[in-house]
C-alpha cells in the first residue's frame, strides 16, 4: 500500500471516529436550552443553533440521536442520502432548512457547537437543543345523519350521526358541537394510521335523541365540519305532495271540460231555436220580405 492511500485511508478513519465520539458524547452530556418549532407536513423546518458565546463557529454539526443529518466544518461532510437534498446548512446564522418535513423527522436535535479557529476549535458544552413538532391538518369532517322515530314510545326521534376525518397529525379525536353531552351514546370509534405517511384518519358514529330541531357540527382538531340540522319539524312527504298536486290538476281539467261542454251546449241551444223561429214565418212572407 502506497503511503499516500495510506494517508488518505487514516485521515478517513480518523473523521469517522472524531464524529462518533462527537455523537457519543452529546447523546451523554447534560443537555442545553430547548428551543421548541413546528413544521408542518410536506413544508420546510428551519433550525437555528444559538451562538451562545457570540464567537466565531469553525465547526456545526447537526444531529439527532446518533444520526449525524448536516452541518460544516473546514472539511467536506458525508450527509447520508435521505438528508443529501433536503437539508442545506447556512453557516452565517448557523442555521439549517429541512424541505419536506414527514413525520419521522419529528423529535429532538442538538446542535454541537465548536468555537476558537479552524485550526484549534473548542467543544461548546451544553449542546443546545431543538425540538421539532410536525403538524398535518385534518380534512373537513364529513358528517352523515339518520333519524327514525324513536322506538321507546318517547316522543322526538333517534338520530344516528357520523364524523369522519383524513389526513391528520398528531392523532386527535371527534368533538360534536351543540349536543347535550348526557344524551350522546358511541356507537363506534375507531383510528387509523396510514403506514406510509403516518397521518390519521378519525370516524365516530353516535346515537342522539331529541324531540326538536337542533344544529350540530363536529371537529376533528381545527376543522370543523358543515352544519345539520336533526329532528327538524315534520313536513309533507315529497310523495303526498305530488298527489295532492296531481288532484288539483284534474280537477281543473274536469272543471275546464265541464265549461267548454256547457258552452257548446248553450251554442247549440241557441241555433236551433233561431231555426225553429225561421220555420214558423209563412213562404208567401218570406218572399215578400226578398
Amino acid at each position: 500500500m502506497s503511503l499516500k492511500r495510506l494517508c488518505l485511508y487514516t485521515h478517513r478513519y480518523s473523521l469517522a471516529l472524531v464524529m462518533m465520539l462527537v455523537l457519543v458524547t452529546a447523546t451523554t452530556d447534560v443537555s442545553g436550552p430547548r428551543v421548541n418549532i413546528t413544521a408542518v407536513l410536506g413544508h420546510t423546518a428551519t433550525f437555528k443553533c444559538p451562538n451562545l458565546k457570540g464567537g466565531f463557529v469553525p465547526r456545526l454539526y447537526i444531529q439527532r440521536d446518533l444520526t449525524f443529518i448536516n452541518g460544516f466544518n473546514s472539511r467536506k461532510l458525508t450527509i447520508l442520502p435521505e438528508y443529501q437534498n433536503r437539508t442545506k446548512v447556512n453557516q452565517d446564522d448557523l442555521s439549517m432548512e429541512m424541505m419536506n418535513v414527514s413525520v419521522s423527522d419529528e423529535g429532538l436535535y442538538h446542535c454541537i457547537i465548536y468555537y476558537g479557529s479552524e485550526t484549534n476549535p473548542t467543544l461548546s458544552k451544553p449542546f443546545p437543543e431543538i425540538y421539532l413538532k410536525v403538524t398535518a391538518k385534518y380534512s373537513v369532517p364529513t358528517i352523515e345523519k339518520e333519524c327514525t322515530e324513536r322506538q321507546d314510545g318517547d316522543a322526538g326521534k333517534s338520530c344516528r350521526l357520523g364524523c369522519s376525518s383524513t389526513g391528520g397529525y398528531p392523532q386527535s379525536a371527534v368533538k360534536w358541537a351543540e349536543l347535550d353531552l348526557s344524551l350522546i351514546s358511541v356507537i363506534h370509534n375507531e383510528s387509523s394510521e396510514d403506514l406510509s405517511s403516518k397521518t390519521w384518519t378519525v370516524n365516530q358514529t353516535i346515537t342522539y335523541n331529541c324531540d326538536h330541531p337542533t344544529n350540530v357540527s363536529c371537529a376533528v382538531d381545527d376543522s370543523v365540519s358543515p352544519t345539520i340540522t336533526i329532528c327538524e319539524t315534520e313536513s309533507f312527504p315529497v310523495e303526498v305532495i305530488t298527489a295532492i298536486a296531481f288532484v288539483l290538476v284534474f280537477v281543473l281539467l274536469l272543471l275546464l271540460v265541464l265549461l267548454v261542454m256547457k258552452y257548446c251546449y248553450r251554442r247549440c241551444q241557441n241555433e236551433n231555436e233561431g231555426d225553429y223561429e225561421n220555420a214558423d214565418v209563412p213562404l208567401a212572407l218570406r218572399a215578400s220580405e226578398t
